[in-house]
């Protein structure tokens, strides 16, 4: 049985399902080393401004081993926040036949993947786009550095195709790379939650449209743009409501002035998260720049009609105009309140993009992410990357 030793910062809700399905299949044998260190498990995040802590079992099913992190700032937000000085020792303690790492930005990461080239076979994760606005200055410093990193990954796997061209622009080939899709758990997304019990809660009565954001609300997620273009459409029956908080939620609050259609929840952890998605009807990510936006998954296996930028990664993956939802230019008020306009006339419309929405992200789940993890190690390991057609 092949031997994988999986590097990345934190155990996450996206991540550690498919380590333990991937245990529980029992078709390699892995071990995780979270560089973070233990204090990730009650980790402060900017972006929410308080600690997080999810409620979901992330360290259930599946070998893992904390490493020490020596970082004067710990935190998986900045390059030198990873630092693990025994990183090397341990890893080749387990004796792995390749290591697979989740993001380079990290010193201890980078490290990893420049000392194991040639050794072992270096597999990678990263979700990385080329749709954010950068300068000519940027793009060029970022082409040389990036194209430096990734001489030392033997194979990627892609998250999808925006992601795919990132990687083929910075030097991978399509050899070296295997479709491995974002997903979340669908069917705890599926099954689980009742929306009634929300919309009874917040006073929404059964035939209003709900139009919901869920995420950080920082500047690059645009929520101030949704609620100000909200504002516009002035109707009473069509609700918005934000699950989340961050720095901008006082002053989207001064902006919504205490109207009875828009609702703040504020953080929901995981457990909630389903029976908030089951409450709209009409899920909306206008995100300035990201590079997927799992919350559209999470919105689609919950049957939602979705809305997003399309400098949203997910977009040209997920959302299919005129069957489960549309795109709209980010940044772009009048193309935003176009659609919303649209879309909220129509109640049934919206619930049948909503089966269209179920149907699609099936095949995005955790299965098929373990399915290309087993077929790459146990089908390619051992056979010169040069020599995959």
């Amino acid at each position: 049985m092949k031997k994988l030793a999986i590097i990345t910062t934190h155990p996450i809700q996206y991540y550690a399902p498919v380590f333990q399905l991937l245990s529980q299949r029992g078709n390699i044998a892995l071990k995780v080393f979270y560089t973070w260190g233990k204090d990730a498990q009650h980790k402060f995040d900017p972006g929410f401004g308080q600690p997080i802590s999810w409620d979901i079992p992330l360290l259930n099913g599946y070998s893992y081993e904390w490493l020490e992190n020596t970082a004067q700032k710990p935190g998986s937000h900045h390059f030198d926040g990873i630092n693990n000085p025994d990183i090397i020792t341990r890893i080749e303690a387990f004796a792995p036949d390749a290591i697979l790492v989740f993001g380079w930005a990290y010193q201890s990461h980078l490290k990893a993947l420049r000392y194991f080239k040639g050794k072992v076979p270096v597999l990678f994760r990263g979700d990385s786009v080329l749709l954010a606005k950068r300068n000519l200055l940027f793009k060029t410093l970022r082409y040389f550095r990036l194209r430096w990193v990734y001489q030392y990954i033997d194979h990627a796997f892609y998250v999808g195709s925006n992601n795919k061209q990132y990687f083929l622009k910075y030097g991978l080939k399509q050899h070296q790379l295997s479709f491995a899709p974002h997903a979340v758990d669908n069917d705890r997304f599926t099954q689980q939650g009742d929306g009634n019990n929300l919309r009874q809660e917040l006073g929404i009565a059964d035939d209003a449209i709900v139009i919901l954001f869920a995420g950080k609300l920082e500047a690059v997620k645009s929520p101030l743009l949704l609620l100000s273009t909200f504002l516009k459409l002035q109707q009473p029956n069509i609700h918005l409501i934000f699950a989340g908080n961050g720095g901008l939620e006082p002053e989207m609050r001064r902006m919504a002035n205490g109207l009875k259609n828009v609702h703040f929840l504020g953080f929901k952890n995981q457990s909630a998260m389903p029976g908030i998605y089951q409450a709209c009807d009409l899920f909306c990510l206008p995100s300035l720049s990201e590079t997927w936006g799992l919350a559209v998954n999470e919105a689609m296996a919950c049957g939602k009609a979705v809305l997003v930028s399309d400098k949203v990664g997910c977009a040209v993956d997920l959302v299919i105009s005129g069957k489960n939802g549309e795109i709209f230019r980010s940044e772009d008020a009048d193309d935003l309140l176009r659609w919303l306009t649209k879309l909220t006339k129509n109640k049934e419309l919206l619930a049948a993009y909503g089966t269209y929405s179920e149907k699609t992200i099936a095949p995005w789940n955790f299965e098929h992410i373990a399915l290309a993890i087993e077929k790459h190690l146990n089908e390619k390991i051992g056979i010169s990357e040069t020599n995959i057609i």
